[in-house]
């Protein structure tokens, strides 16, 4: 590539990867308001539920780490869950600073209905499971890669 096309805005990484997001975003959006949820607060859902929080509470901090958000961004999204009553926010009866997040009954049910939701995402692809999981493996390889520097 010569140094005039690597200015080129076809030839970015991360024009592709801002485009692909913004195009799954515009798949998700209509989806997930049928759940009444926006798509970071489903990434928030998901963890919770991938971590069955009606019994066993996860902190914001480690919820934060898994999602790579801040605590600015993260409490908002978890004071507007709150307010659908889909989960609880409470203090760590043994460190007061620490805030923990359980799921509600509703947090719960909420799964069933979210449950179709990967492969109805996955349809909008075209790709075969094989080839999703090569891209996935890529992407994680680069993420890995990035983040060392």
């Amino acid at each position: 590539m010569s140094n005039n096309d690597n200015l080129k805005l076809e030839n970015q990484l991360c024009f592709r990867l801002y485009s692909l997001t913004k195009l799954m975003n515009r798949h998700y959006s209509p989806v997930l308001k049928k759940l009444g949820l926006t798509y970071s607060q489903y990434l928030v859902m998901l963890v919770l539920w991938e971590n069955n929080t009606t019994t066993a509470a996860i902190s914001v901090k480690a919820l934060g780490e898994k999602l790579d958000l801040d605590s600015g961004t993260l409490s908002p999204l978890l004071k507007r869950l709150e307010k659908q009553a889909l989960l609880s926010r409470l203090r760590n009866s043994k460190d007061e600073r620490s805030v923990e997040i359980k799921l509600t009954t509703a947090g719960c049910q909420l799964k069933a209905l979210a449950s179709g939701i990967p492969a109805q995402m996955f349809s909008v692809t075209g790709m075969s499971l094989v080839e999703l999981h090569t891209l996935n493996a890529q992407l994680d390889n680069l993420l890995a890669s990035m983040n060392t520097r």
